[in-house]
């Protein structure tokens, strides 16, 4: 008999669903559904970084992505589901109630951004953040010490800090905090109480500072003293936490009936979507996994015994158990990545759209005619550099205020030499947080990416592999998060005994292999040594 499984993606965008044999990886089926709210820009201000989404969003996309799939798939293969696993962007918290109820499902509370999920590139909590720091660098604990030895704003507790400061009519509704990867399996599972949530170890270790060598999250007194709004939670949160693959329940009966599935379907414990990316690659010890899209998330796993209790300088987290069970796992990335490109189409749009009135049928021309031209841009060391902190600085060295910038333009510049400078610079930023790992001791020979911009441009991925020189390889499947998702899944099943075993049956191999081409070895590394200048 088979079985099958649904991997789900929760995207900056939307959310998908995967339907796959369990057996061999084959998948099946799948849905997308694009956040109605989101799409209209609605509960967003770009120009305080804020980024909020409605959790009516991800339930309504949830239920029609899984629907539309299953529908897809067939009623045979409906009938023959085993596990679900979701994955989602991080962290992306929101501030629930006793039952944890996200507080903008309350109706008095429903049109509030600060009672919504914060997305993971929102940057309003750039003081909370620095709170956070100031306080941790005189605490008798170095909470920080396994986050790269800063904590960001793209994280939970500066940004439910910065909630309740700029909202304080939340506080008394505000009893709890929970990341969407944990929120979304308990409530298919059917049990959304702050206490009762499984939650996972790879958000909870990335994002909130918990780890086993300090029993668990910060202590409360730490909390206080950074704000006493944050004091209050830490009553209501959790201890232990649990690796991918754990088996948190079944689905409840109300979420069978909306999806049409059996009350015995298994839900496995959610997850980082580059974490559950990386592991959908393929990844193991001695192979960097880069998530490229809008951003990107860096991704390997080292051995427990041959890292101890090294501190890697400058990344977002090493975790044990984080993204395999069996290793730690080590997350770097860059905040913007394809958002630099999607900013450089939108200045070039401003004149077809606001002067010539142009079809809107034209933007989608702009990339692609860029690309074609700046591909046969000659590559000399006297060429523009941007340095690619468009939207802060991630890793190595993190720093929300950091801004980007390009460097040595003239009157003869163009426009296809500027985005030609502006793919550079994002591997460029690549470059840096792979020589970082190498020089902290976290060594790697193979280079997979997945992820829109791996299967969509040569150009961008021929200018990375040149950068890093490196080979890369492309992963073939084009759901990395979702099938990643799905071998958790079927592990939460009981279908396979590990997390290992699943992805040496379930993973798609590789559609694509760059190698570096190294005549232009010389001019890259005199225009990264620039690079590094310029972005001191």
């Amino acid at each position: 008999m088979k079985n099958y499984l649904l991997g789900v993606d929760f995207g900056s965008d939307s959310v998908r669903c995967l339907v796959v044999n369990a057996a061999d990886g084959e998948e099946v089926a799948t849905a997308v559904r694009y956040y109605p709210r989101w799409r209209k820009g609605l509960y967003c201000d770009p120009a305080e970084n804020r980024y909020r989404q409605h959790p009516l969003d991800y339930i309504e996309s949830l239920e029609g992505a899984i629907c539309e799939a299953l529908a897809t798939a067939g009623a045979d293969v409906a009938a023959a589901v085993r596990g679900i696993a979701v994955d989602t962007t991080a962290s992306t918290p929101v501030l629930v109630n006793r039952e944890g109820v996200p507080l903008a499902l309350l109706a008095e509370y429903a049109e509030r951004p600060d009672a919504m999920f914060v997305l993971w590139k929102d940057h309003t909590a750039v003081e909370e953040a620095e709170a956070i720091n100031r306080t941790a660098a005189v605490w008798h604990t170095n909470y920080t010490q396994f986050c790269g030895g800063a904590y960001s704003s793209e994280w939970v507790w500066a940004k439910v800090l910065h909630c309740l400061r700029h909202s304080p009519e939340l506080v008394e509704s505000a009893y709890s905090w929970t990341e969407l990867c944990d929120w979304v399996g308990a409530m298919l599972a059917g049990d959304t109480a702050p206490e009762s949530i499984k939650r996972g170890r790879c958000v909870a270790g990335h994002k909130a500072m918990w780890n086993e060598a300090w029993g668990g999250l910060p202590e409360r007194a730490f909390l206080e003293a950074v704000d006493p709004l944050l004091g209050a939670f830490s009553e209501h949160l959790y201890d232990k936490t649990y690796t991918c693959g754990t088996r948190i329940g079944t689905l409840c009966a109300e979420w069978a009936a909306r999806l049409g599935l059996s009350e015995d379907v298994a839900i496995g414990v959610g997850a980082v979507d580059c974490h559950t990316g990386a592991v959908g690659a393929g990844v193991e010890e001695g192979v960097l996994v880069k998530v490229i899209g809008t951003s990107t998330c860096d991704i390997t796993v080292v051995d427990g015994e041959k890292i101890g209790a090294k501190s890697v300088r400058g990344i977002c987290g090493q975790v044990d158990g984080s993204v395999l069970p069996d290793y730690v796992g080590i997350e770097a990335g860059q905040s913007a990545f394809g958002d630099i490109y999607a900013w450089f189409r939108r200045v070039m749009e401003w004149p077809l759209r606001y002067v010539a009135a142009a079809d809107e049928s034209l933007f989608d021309r702009i990339i692609p005619a860029l690309t074609a031209e700046a591909e046969q841009l000659p590559l000399t060391d006297k060429d523009p550099v941007v340095v690619d902190w468009f939207n802060g600085r991630r890793s190595p060295d993190e720093d929300p205020r950091a801004t980007g910038s390009i460097s040595a333009m003239t009157l003869a510049t163009s426009a296809p030499g500027i985005f030609k400078a502006l793919v550079e610079g994002t591997a460029f930023g690549s470059r840096a947080i792979a020589e970082r790992l190498v020089e902290e001791g976290v060594s790697f020979d193979k280079i997979y990416a997945v992820g829109g911009i791996s299967k969509k441009s040569r150009f961008v991925m021929q200018t990375l592999c040149d950068v890093l020189q490196r080979p890369v390889s492309v992963v073939r499947t084009e759901q990395a998060c979702a099938l990643g998702a799905a071998m958790f899944a079927s592990v939460a099943a009981g279908i396979y005994p590990d997390v290992a075993t699943a992805q040496r049956a379930m993973q798609s191999g590789f559609s694509e292999e760059y190698l570096p081409n190294a005549e232009r070895k010389e001019i890259y590394d005199k225009l990264y040594e620039r690079y590094k200048t310029a972005g001191r």
